[in-house]
């Protein structure tokens, strides 16, 4: 019987995706391990691989379509001796979804099951019904003051998206006034309404640059942070003369290939090394929190942020604490010149127990970081200056970095969080220690 090409979720939080380009057309054949298409979702282009035999007999989503639902029929393959016509019974036809424009996507009518699609997720063994919503949803829920677990879903699988959230407005089940909120003053930003925030300011004043969905999942993320994880912040003052000079002379004793040095290791490349071993010391504090228990890492796996246009990317050092600084630096080097072009695999960018945003060479001497959940904390990097500091009462001339470590309160506690940052600063203070 006809084989359903549904649209793969590339990430476990992918709830849509682009169809950028298809590589085959009707009638052509394919074997398992052929690229059919590649897929965009907010963090990179990849390829998708056929995973049966067979002909290509109908393609329903056109390339460029946006905003298609996981799990949405996106094209049919027939098997040996299968004419087009078993299509018709075998298949659900295309929905009107799959070409809606991107910003109408969650209002478009939901998609039809299709065979092999995953069944809805059973209920936690607790009782309590989960409730699946976008994350658009949950915060137009939280701005009208409803109780989501009372909402129909009309979306994939049940789940709740921004139409089910308006009807219930609209029906007069929020508990609180949307316009009213919408017009009140000393109203936060977030619950205000675009065109109400647009009215605050003259036309032709200001130029409108669209979400992209990448901003989308960055502005989603960061929001659910804040108001989920429990943040509290740590500072600690580094000096890094020796550092700075070990630096340099790893540098210049550096190999060279063709007139070039196989490394060129950078201060960012200490601080994830040092970060990783003070991991490695502290292993209570390379933590994650779920709902039943923590996790305790056996591994330092450093997430590093990484700014792109318009967003950023954490791809992530896997067992940092297990590689040298030219290991390092050269991954990194690569990391960060694919998470520029949108070339990382999900594997790349996801997990870690910790991750490091450094803002050093921008001049900015202290600042704190929002935590990227699951992971437990996130130390913030600032630039290193010469300052005066005193040792044995008198005053000398030193470098010194101010870090900063954001802490989720639920994992890493004060104590726990202030022994990592002393473990951190001893390894960066004596990196010679990064060696034995």
């Amino acid at each position: 019987m006809p084989i359903d090409i549904l649209m793969p979720a590339l990430s476990p939080t992918m709830e849509v995706g682009n169809l950028a380009k298809w590589h085959v057309k009707e009638g052509d054949a394919v074997s398992s391990g052929d690229i059919i298409a590649e897929i965009e979702t907010d963090k990179a282009t990849m390829e998708i691989e056929a995973i049966d035999e067979g002909v290509v007999g109908k393609i329903l989503v056109a390339e460029g379509t946006a905003d298609i639902p996981v799990n949405q029929l996106i094209a049919v393959l027939l098997e040996d001796g299968e004419e087009a016509s078993a299509i018709g019974t075998a298949a659900p036809a295309a929905p009107a979804s799959a070409q809606t424009p991107a910003k109408e996507a969650e209002n478009a009518a939901p998609a039809p099951a299709a065979s092999g699609a995953p069944t809805p997720m059973a209920a936690p063994a607790n009782g309590a019904a989960r409730v699946f919503a976008s994350p658009l949803a949950r915060r137009l829920a939280a701005s009208e003051g409803l109780d989501l677990a009372k909402v129909t879903g009309s979306g994939p699988k049940g789940r709740i998206v921004k139409r089910d959230i308006e009807a219930v407005v609209q029906s007069g089940g929020a508990k609180a006034s949307s316009a009213a909120m919408a017009t009140s003053a000393s109203a936060p930003a977030s619950s205000m309404s675009s065109d109400a925030i647009r009215a605050m300011y003259e036309d032709g004043s200001y130029e409108e640059i669209p979400h992209n969905a990448m901003r989308k999942i960055v502005a989603a993320r960061l929001t659910e942070s804040k108001q989920t994880v429990p943040h509290f912040y740590l500072t600690i003052e580094c000096e890094i003369d020796r550092l700075l000079a070990m630096r340099k002379e790893i540098n210049g004793g550096a190999p060279e290939v063709d007139g070039k040095p196989v490394y060129k290791i950078s201060v960012n490349d200490f601080v994830i090394k040092a970060m990783a071993m003070a991991l490695r010391a502290v292993p209570m504090a390379n933590a994650t929190w779920t709902d039943d228990a923590r996790l305790i890492h056996k591994h330092s796996d450093i997430g590093v942020a990484v700014a792109v246009e318009d967003g950023l990317f954490t791809p992530v050092i896997r067992k940092a604490d297990e590689k040298t600084l030219s290991t390092i630096s050269n991954e990194m080097k690569d990391l960060a010149g694919r998470a520029r072009s949108k070339k990382l695999a999900p594997h790349e960018y996801q997990g870690g127990s910790t991750a490091i945003s450094n803002l050093g060479m921008f001049g900015i001497r202290e600042f704190s970081a929002v935590i990227n959940p699951p992971q437990g904390t996130i130390l913030a990097v600032g630039a290193g200056s010469q300052q005066p500091v005193v040792r044995d009462g008198a005053i000398e001339i030193a470098n010194v970095m101010s870090v900063t470590l954001s802490c989720d309160h639920r994992v890493v506690d004060g104590a726990l969080g202030a022994e990592l940052l002393a473990a951190f600063k001893g390894f960066i203070e004596t990196p010679l220690r990064l060696f034995v």
